[in-house]
């Protein structure tokens, strides 16, 4: 049980009692707790703001390569995780997660490989410590070309 102290400025009184299931006596413990919270900003929001895809010759295309260029409001995230999925975002088909390194603006360049041809729905999350942000969005790859 808790209860408060009678000193204004003391913090309040925890008083818990346990069952000794041995004896059946009863344990009391008198005193004082403190805590603190720190209130943290966090990741606000996530935006794809670019989809390029990377021209490679026909020697080279074996996966088409697509850059997301990333931006983000609040602090600094510490890593990357994409998931592609089927065109409804429904079934994942890969996930990819890298540590990032941003100093001063939240702008990033992510480049990711599709084996094949198709639509996809793309999840990329920037998270720290504390917070994570989501951006979606659907690509049709081409053959080395997206849209």
């Amino acid at each position: 049980t808790t209860g408060a102290s009678s000193d204004s400025d003391s913090l309040p009184t925890v008083e818990s009692v346990e069952d000794n299931p041995d004896g059946g006596c009863h344990i009391y413990r008198n005193g004082y707790y403190g805590s603190s919270i720190a209130v943290v900003e966090g990741i606000l929001e996530v935006n794809i703001i670019q989809m390029t895809s990377i021209q490679m010759t026909e020697s080279q295309a074996e996966n088409s390569l697509v850059d997301f260029v990333v931006t983000c409001q609040g602090s600094l995230p510490t890593d990357v995780c994409t998931v592609v999925s089927d065109p409804t975002c429904q079934v994942s088909k890969s996930m990819v997660c890298d540590p990032v390194v941003v100093t001063d603006e939240c702008l990033l360049t992510i480049r990711r490989a599709f084996e094949e041809p198709g639509t996809y729905c793309i999840n990329i999350t920037l998270g720290d410590d504390t917070s994570q942000a989501l951006a979606s969005a659907l690509i049709s790859v081409n053959g080395g070309e997206s849209t």
